[in-house]
């Protein structure tokens, strides 16, 4: 998937005025996810995006994976877009349910590996069962 249908299918799933709120907001979800899973999946993930989106993970990713639940994931976006918590857990919704799109079925499946099974709403998945 190219960059501009990433962010036309955020735009859309997001209702947002116009790309570079949906670029805020996708850049601001991914620099919080690469926060949470490991490194080398940062790494994996980022060769299956568009060149400017797999940077933003490479670029947030830490040395370590840190570990934190859905309502500090949802705080760290909304402290980012500057939304309120409920904002945040739309935004990273409209994201990460476009990133499920964008990327391999086993791709998915090692991010969501990773994550407590509170995060399947935001991947638009019933659970994250692999």
């Amino acid at each position: 998937m190219k960059y501009d249908e990433f962010l036309a299918r955020v735009r859309e799933r997001g209702e947002y005025k116009d790309n570079d709120e949906a670029a805020h907001v996708t850049n601001a979800v991914l620099e919080v996810l690469a926060q949470r899973i490991s490194p080398g999946e940062v790494r994996d993930l980022a060769s299956q995006l568009p060149g400017p989106l797999g940077q933003v993970l490479v670029n947030a990713a830490p040395q370590q994976a840190r570990s934190f639940g859905i309502e500090e994931f949802l705080r760290r976006v909304a402290e980012r877009t500057g939304a309120r918590p409920r904002t945040a857990e739309w935004d990273a919704g409209a994201v990460l349910s476009t990133l499920g799109g964008a990327v391999t079925g086993g791709e998915l499946n090692q991010i969501i590996s990773q994550l407590p099974s509170s995060y399947a709403a935001l991947f638009g998945k019933a659970d994250l069962a692999g």
